[in-house]
């Protein structure tokens, strides 16, 4: 294994800005599982009596991710001895190397696989129950959830035309900000923090840290997204440039797009008052 050359090779390069970049870089790997599963928990029991619940979870989402996206851009721009092919802000300077694209393919494989999974209807089930409007003095835990253990992810799946817009807004969003984010600004701040770390081990910090922020879909999903998010960052560090994992993960989100509503379970009817 080798170093990296193209990354900061010492922590002092990250100047003025080390503190908040330390501060940023710990909270994606520590605060963004806690938050992303508050967040998706108060979402998911919204949906369940609120039609627009999706929608109003994806503006916040879009609003979140460009906003940490954009303050860790303002930090870089505070470390003037860390430039853009440090953070990957540049035209792919290499070709992936042989691993990279056996990876790329497998995940394309996979897509596939999931697509057609998904649109043959193989996650519609029984009709959801009645949610029905709490009583006073009635026990809570008699309330049916209508959202089954590990589809953390399928609730946020778009139903209608208008969730549809939205969700490619957001796909797009988590290609190019969270790239950035996990990709560039993060091992950038590893790489400073912990010279000479191979390029080994510096893909498993990302696979582990994108893997923790997606908490919230359980030790499957945690697993699933790590292992992308180990892919990407190969990729990354192999062609010096964010460009094309931005466009796989913005493929790999967007994907959902080809899902048809009536390929997806409903959400829970709201019985009337």
């Amino acid at each position: 294994m080798t170093t990296v050359p193209d990354l900061p090779d010492a922590f002092a390069d990250l100047g003025p800005a080390q503190l908040a970049a330390a501060m940023i870089a710990v909270y994606l790997v520590v605060g963004e599982p806690f938050v992303g599963w508050v967040l998706h928990r108060r979402f998911e029991s919204r949906l369940r009596t609120d039609p627009a619940a999706r929608r109003s979870f994806y503006r916040r989402l879009l609003v979140l991710e460009w906003g940490l996206a954009a303050v860790a851009v303002v930090v870089w721009l505070a470390a003037p001895d860390v430039g853009a092919a440090g953070v990957g802000l540049v035209w792919p300077q290499r070709w992936p190397g042989p691993v990279s694209w056996i990876a790329v393919l497998a995940l394309a494989v996979l897509v596939v696989v999931s697509v057609r999974a998904l649109r043959s209807g193989a996650l519609v089930g029984p009709p959801p129950e009645v949610v029905r409007p709490h009583v006073p003095g009635s026990p809570r835990h008699a309330e049916p959830t209508g959202q089954p253990a590990g589809q953390s992810t399928v609730a946020l799946l778009p139903r209608s035309r208008s969730e549809r817009r939205l969700f490619a807004l957001v796909g797009v969003t988590a290609g190019v900000c969270e790239e950035w984010l996990y990709r560039g600004f993060f091992l950038a701040v590893v790489a400073a923090a912990l010279p000479g770390l191979p390029f080994g081990l510096l893909v498993l910090v990302a696979a582990v840290a994108f893997g923790l922020a997606h908490a919230y879909q359980g030790v499957s999903g945690v697993v699933t997204t790590g292992v992308l998010g180990g892919v990407l960052a190969a990729v990354y560090l192999e062609t010096g440039s964010l460009l094309l994992p931005v466009l796989l993960h913005a493929l790999i989100d967007l994907r959902f797009l080809l899902v048809p509503a009536s390929a997806l379970p409903p959400g829970p009817a709201v019985a009337a008052r």
